[in-house]
């Protein structure tokens, strides 16, 4: 699969390489999707700004289950794979439950109570858009209103991020992880 939009190549316009120097980790150069969105720096900007990867009202766990399940659902191997190798350490994730972000039907067994209710959440979100009243009720029970913000817009962005990679068919990582087959 060839990218529908030819990611920048270096030297990079200022903006640009200044949003590039906050987004990667030191001494990394910039992953493609950046390098894609790079063609309209604006839009990078703001993807910079609005990211959630920062500390948040939640744990690093809960925020990549949440993105590992959202890109999961939207076919989005890229941005996944990127997730899988970047913060799969700090996760503390097994690789069987890493695997069974992609499933089709969730291990209940796998995951713990609070785990299960995100996977659930998301979901729900992708595939009717909002959260019946009893998974509210039961993330109520479990997650704070900042939390509960935090989660359903996290997987709103990585939906957004996810049409974005596949639409523009950006080229996979060569050092992300690929979906388990």
């Amino acid at each position: 699969m060839t990218a529908r939009i030819s990611p920048l190549v270096p030297p990079f316009p200022q903006k640009v390489q200044q949003n590039f120097d906050v987004i990667m980790p030191k001494g990394m150069p910039p992953l493609g999707i950046f390098k894609t969105l790079g063609h309209n720096p604006r839009v990078l900007d703001r993807m910079a700004k609005g990211s959630l990867l920062d500390k948040g009202s939640i744990s690093v766990a809960e925020r990549e289950l949440v993105i590992l399940r959202t890109c999961a659902l939207c076919k989005s191997e890229y941005e996944w794979g990127v997730h899988v190798t970047a913060f799969g350490k700090q996760t503390n994730f097994t690789t069987e439950q890493i695997s069974d972000t992609v499933s089709p039907v969730i291990t209940a067994t796998l995951w713990g109570v609070e785990q299960r209710l995100l996977l659930e959440m998301s979901d729900q979100l992708h595939h009717t858009q909002t959260l019946d009243n009893a998974l509210w009720r039961s993330l109520c029970e479990h997650f704070d209103n900042a939390q509960l913000i935090e989660l359903t817009m996290l997987a709103g962005l990585y939906h957004a991020v996810s049409f974005t990679v596949n639409a523009f068919q950006i080229d996979l990582e060569p050092f992300a992880a690929r979906f388990p087959h």
